[in-house]
Protein backbone atom coordinates (compact mmCIF):
# COMPACT_ATOMS: atom_id res chain seq x y z
CA UNK A 1 0.00 0.00 0.00
CA UNK A 2 1.12 3.31 -1.08
CA UNK A 3 1.93 5.78 1.46
CA UNK A 4 1.90 9.93 1.47
CA UNK A 5 5.72 9.79 2.62
CA UNK A 6 6.01 7.09 -0.80
CA UNK A 7 4.55 9.52 -3.37
CA UNK A 8 6.62 12.31 -2.03
CA UNK A 9 9.57 10.39 -2.65
CA UNK A 10 8.70 9.26 -5.73
CA UNK A 11 7.86 12.95 -6.97
CA UNK A 12 11.32 14.15 -5.15
CA UNK A 13 13.09 11.65 -7.08
CA UNK A 14 11.46 12.51 -10.50
CA UNK A 15 11.93 16.37 -9.92
CA UNK A 16 15.57 15.59 -9.03
CA UNK A 17 16.43 12.89 -11.43
CA UNK A 18 17.66 13.85 -15.06
CA UNK A 19 16.20 10.61 -16.51
CA UNK A 20 12.39 9.24 -16.60
CA UNK A 21 12.06 7.37 -13.02
CA UNK A 22 11.00 3.91 -13.43
CA UNK A 23 8.12 3.59 -11.53
CA UNK A 24 6.78 0.73 -9.10
CA UNK A 25 4.55 -1.91 -10.74
CA UNK A 26 0.79 -0.80 -10.31
CA UNK A 27 1.38 2.35 -9.17
CA UNK A 28 -1.54 4.03 -10.71
CA UNK A 29 -3.47 1.30 -8.75
CA UNK A 30 -2.11 2.08 -5.41
CA UNK A 31 -2.33 6.06 -5.99
CA UNK A 32 -6.04 5.13 -6.89
CA UNK A 33 -6.69 3.37 -3.67
CA UNK A 34 -4.55 5.78 -2.03
CA UNK A 35 -6.03 8.57 -2.50
CA UNK A 36 -9.48 7.15 -2.46
CA UNK A 37 -8.56 5.55 1.57
CA UNK A 38 -7.79 9.60 1.93
CA UNK A 39 -11.68 10.84 0.82
CA UNK A 40 -13.18 8.18 2.81
CA UNK A 41 -11.29 9.44 6.18
CA UNK A 42 -12.51 13.28 5.04
CA UNK A 43 -15.70 12.51 4.55
CA UNK A 44 -15.96 11.41 8.25
CA UNK A 45 -18.46 13.25 10.30
CA UNK A 46 -17.20 12.64 13.67
CA UNK A 47 -17.04 15.06 16.27
CA UNK A 48 -14.41 13.62 17.94
CA UNK A 49 -11.97 13.29 15.56
CA UNK A 50 -12.41 16.48 13.94
CA UNK A 51 -8.59 17.19 14.03
CA UNK A 52 -8.31 13.85 12.44
CA UNK A 53 -10.31 14.55 9.42
CA UNK A 54 -9.00 17.82 9.23
CA UNK A 55 -5.53 16.61 9.13
CA UNK A 56 -6.35 13.85 6.46
CA UNK A 57 -8.48 16.82 4.13
CA UNK A 58 -4.73 18.59 3.73
CA UNK A 59 -2.98 15.29 3.52
CA UNK A 60 -5.44 14.61 0.46
CA UNK A 61 -4.97 17.77 -0.98
CA UNK A 62 -1.04 18.13 -0.68
CA UNK A 63 -1.12 14.32 -2.11
CA UNK A 64 -3.25 15.55 -5.29
CA UNK A 65 -0.96 18.02 -5.71
CA UNK A 66 1.83 15.94 -5.50
CA UNK A 67 0.20 13.56 -7.99
CA UNK A 68 -0.55 17.08 -10.49
CA UNK A 69 3.47 17.90 -10.06
CA UNK A 70 4.17 13.94 -10.78
CA UNK A 71 2.31 14.24 -13.99
CA UNK A 72 3.91 17.91 -15.15
CA UNK A 73 7.50 16.65 -14.60
CA UNK A 74 6.96 13.25 -16.38
CA UNK A 75 5.52 15.00 -19.49
CA UNK A 76 8.37 17.47 -19.87
CA UNK A 77 10.77 14.67 -19.57
CA UNK A 78 8.85 12.91 -22.14
CA UNK A 79 8.97 15.85 -24.19
CA UNK A 80 12.49 16.37 -23.74
CA UNK A 81 12.30 12.20 -24.91
CA UNK A 82 10.64 13.27 -28.28
CA UNK A 83 12.74 15.80 -29.12
CA UNK A 84 15.57 13.63 -28.72
CA UNK A 85 13.75 10.86 -30.71
CA UNK A 86 13.08 13.24 -33.70
CA UNK A 87 16.47 14.60 -33.81
CA UNK A 88 18.56 11.61 -33.45
CA UNK A 89 16.14 8.41 -34.18
CA UNK A 90 16.45 6.75 -31.13
CA UNK A 91 13.33 6.08 -29.46
CA UNK A 92 13.46 3.32 -26.68
CA UNK A 93 15.57 5.57 -24.41
CA UNK A 94 13.58 5.27 -21.03
CA UNK A 95 10.43 4.10 -22.93
CA UNK A 96 10.39 1.05 -20.18
CA UNK A 97 9.70 3.28 -17.60
CA UNK A 98 6.91 5.26 -19.29
CA UNK A 99 3.63 4.66 -18.06
CA UNK A 100 0.85 2.90 -20.45
CA UNK A 101 -0.82 6.47 -21.33
CA UNK A 102 2.71 8.44 -21.13
CA UNK A 103 3.52 5.80 -24.02
CA UNK A 104 0.89 6.12 -26.15
CA UNK A 105 1.33 10.54 -25.52
CA UNK A 106 4.99 9.93 -26.32
CA UNK A 107 4.53 7.72 -29.79
CA UNK A 108 1.79 10.60 -30.76
CA UNK A 109 4.00 13.46 -30.07
CA UNK A 110 6.79 11.34 -32.11
CA UNK A 111 4.26 10.36 -35.10
CA UNK A 112 3.39 14.58 -35.06
CA UNK A 113 6.73 15.67 -34.89
CA UNK A 114 7.76 13.30 -37.96
CA UNK A 115 4.69 14.94 -39.96
CA UNK A 116 5.77 18.35 -39.19
CA UNK A 117 9.84 17.84 -40.33
CA UNK A 118 7.75 15.82 -43.38
CA UNK A 119 6.19 18.86 -44.55
CA UNK A 120 8.90 21.50 -43.79
CA UNK A 121 11.11 19.11 -45.70
CA UNK A 122 8.80 19.34 -48.69
CA UNK A 123 8.46 22.64 -48.56
CA UNK A 124 12.42 23.44 -48.37
CA UNK A 125 13.18 21.46 -50.92
CA UNK A 126 10.53 22.37 -53.55
CA UNK A 127 11.20 24.81 -56.26
CA UNK A 128 7.78 26.36 -56.26
CA UNK A 129 6.27 26.48 -52.81
CA UNK A 130 2.39 26.89 -52.83
CA UNK A 131 0.92 29.02 -50.00
CA UNK A 132 -2.56 27.70 -50.03
CA UNK A 133 -5.08 31.06 -49.70
CA UNK A 134 -6.80 31.00 -46.75
CA UNK A 135 -10.05 33.21 -46.15
CA UNK A 136 -11.40 34.42 -42.63
CA UNK A 137 -14.82 34.08 -41.98
CA UNK A 138 -17.58 34.59 -39.32
CA UNK A 139 -20.18 31.99 -39.07
CA UNK A 140 -23.88 33.48 -39.25
CA UNK A 141 -25.58 29.91 -38.85
CA UNK A 142 -24.05 26.44 -36.99
CA UNK A 143 -22.21 24.09 -39.26
CA UNK A 144 -22.21 20.08 -38.66
CA UNK A 145 -18.74 19.21 -38.81
CA UNK A 146 -17.66 17.95 -42.81
CA UNK A 147 -14.47 17.00 -44.39
CA UNK A 148 -12.33 19.28 -46.41
CA UNK A 149 -10.88 18.75 -50.09
CA UNK A 150 -8.04 17.15 -48.47
CA UNK A 151 -9.84 15.10 -46.79
CA UNK A 152 -9.22 16.66 -43.28
CA UNK A 153 -12.34 17.34 -40.90
CA UNK A 154 -13.19 20.30 -40.29
CA UNK A 155 -16.39 21.86 -37.66
CA UNK A 156 -18.74 21.68 -35.95
CA UNK A 157 -18.91 25.70 -35.80
CA UNK A 158 -21.31 27.57 -34.35
CA UNK A 159 -23.10 30.76 -34.82
CA UNK A 160 -20.52 33.71 -33.53
CA UNK A 161 -17.34 31.56 -34.37
CA UNK A 162 -14.40 33.04 -36.66
CA UNK A 163 -12.68 30.42 -38.63
CA UNK A 164 -9.72 30.59 -41.34
CA UNK A 165 -9.96 28.09 -43.88
CA UNK A 166 -8.93 27.59 -47.53
CA UNK A 167 -10.91 29.71 -49.79
CA UNK A 168 -12.86 27.04 -51.82
CA UNK A 169 -14.40 26.01 -48.95
CA UNK A 170 -15.12 29.68 -47.27
CA UNK A 171 -16.56 30.59 -51.23
CA UNK A 172 -18.59 27.82 -50.27
CA UNK A 173 -19.79 28.48 -46.79
CA UNK A 174 -20.50 32.36 -48.13
CA UNK A 175 -22.26 31.28 -51.02
CA UNK A 176 -24.42 28.76 -49.35
CA UNK A 177 -25.32 31.99 -46.67
CA UNK A 178 -23.75 29.94 -43.48
CA UNK A 179 -20.66 32.66 -43.56
CA UNK A 180 -19.57 36.15 -44.19
CA UNK A 181 -16.14 37.04 -44.82
CA UNK A 182 -13.91 39.32 -42.44
CA UNK A 183 -11.64 41.96 -43.56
Amino acid sequence: MLSYTDLYEVVRKEKYGDVLQGLPKGFLEDIMAFLQEKRGQTTKDDGLFQEEVVKQRKQLDNSLALCKELMRLRRKKLLQLVHIATETGIMKRDYENMLPFERTMFDSFVQAAERSDKEMQKILHSSAVTVPTQKMILFTQPVEPFVSMTGEMLGPYVTGELAHLDASITDVLVQGGKATYVD
